[in-house]
């Protein structure tokens, strides 16, 4: 068990640890220029690499993308029982709820656990998490219209320049091919050890409610997760994958989006770090599970 194990979640919790203990020791780490550089070129470029160059059927990308809407639309509901038995605000924490780490421990869980086509599965839902997330989840917090940053989105256009090329079936130039490939490889380290920043620069209070909403959010994605699943009949690699990503902790980002809107960071910022301390306990078990 621990030898099938340590090689998915073990580089996963020490490139998180690295990246807390570079902030604890007061080392410089622009949060703020990695966020973006991971989300503006290395992510995009994961998106196209993956997505254009494992063979995965156009069928089943097809079918993660509604499974993926079913598992959002799901959990929309699930999270709203919990927010309003907890009598708090829907703006604050349905997103939090609603949007799990799809990207910063989903994709490399994902890639370690299932390889090559569990990445571009788990990719095929961090594009659609992420384009409601860059939407509807800041629509949420700042009661908004957001076309102009959906618009401005690069994930957007990679999904377009992948689509293409699937569907297509026409190969990027080699010079090129190998520089979108070489631009990708920076992205997951970067998201690992951002997280393991962010998580050392927040700070835990209301440990009541953030408790409360943190196991409600791994929970509500396990449950979630195995009923898309089990609704889609879906199998091997394609049922791990939507379940892992499912049932990952609250995405960083949420925390971003209170302190910018002013919606309880606090809070935020507990469900963040409680979540993703309680995601290693329950990581294990899941993948001892479905692998």
């Amino acid at each position: 068990m621990f030898a099938t194990l340590l090689p998915i979640t073990g580089p996963v919790m020490i490139c998180v640890l690295v990246g807390f203990l570079w902030k604890k020791l007061d080392w410089p780490y622009d949060t703020r220029m990695v966020s973006l550089l991971v989300m503006r070129v290395g992510a995009p470029c994961l998106v196209v690499a993956s997505l254009s160059s494992t063979p995965v059927s156009q069928d089943l990308l097809e079918q993660m993308l509604w499974v993926t809407l079913a598992m959002v639309g799901a959990t929309a509901v699930a999270a709203l029982v919990a927010i309003v038995l907890a009598r708090q605000p829907l703006r604050t924490y349905l997103g939090p709820l609603l949007f799990p780490n799809a990207g910063n421990m989903g994709l490399p869980i994902c890639l370690f656990a299932f390889g090559n086509e569990g990445l571009t599965l788990a990719l095929a839902i961090f594009m659609v998490l992420s384009v409601l997330h860059f939407t509807l989840g800041i629509a949420l917090v700042s009661g908004r219209s957001v076309w102009r940053e959906m618009i401005a989105n690069p994930i957007i256009y990679s999904i377009l320049i992948a689509v293409i090329l699937i569907y297509t079936r026409v190969e990027l130039p080699m010079w090129l091919d190998n520089t979108v490939h070489l631009l990708s490889d920076f992205t997951i380290p970067l998201m690992l050890l951002t997280l393991g920043v962010s998580l050392a620069d927040m700070k835990l209070q209301a440990v009541g409610s953030s408790l409360y909403f943190a196991v409600a959010r791994l929970l509500i994605g396990v449950g979630v997760g195995y009923g898309v699943a089990w609704l889609f009949d879906l199998q091997g690699v394609a049922k791990g994958v939507l379940i892992l990503q499912s049932a990952m902790p609250v995405a960083v980002f949420n925390y971003l989006f209170a302190v910018q809107y002013n919606r309880d960071p606090q809070v935020v910022a507990g469900m963040v770090i409680l979540s993703t301390l309680l995601s290693f306990a329950l990581m294990p078990v899941l993948l001892l599970y479905l692998l």
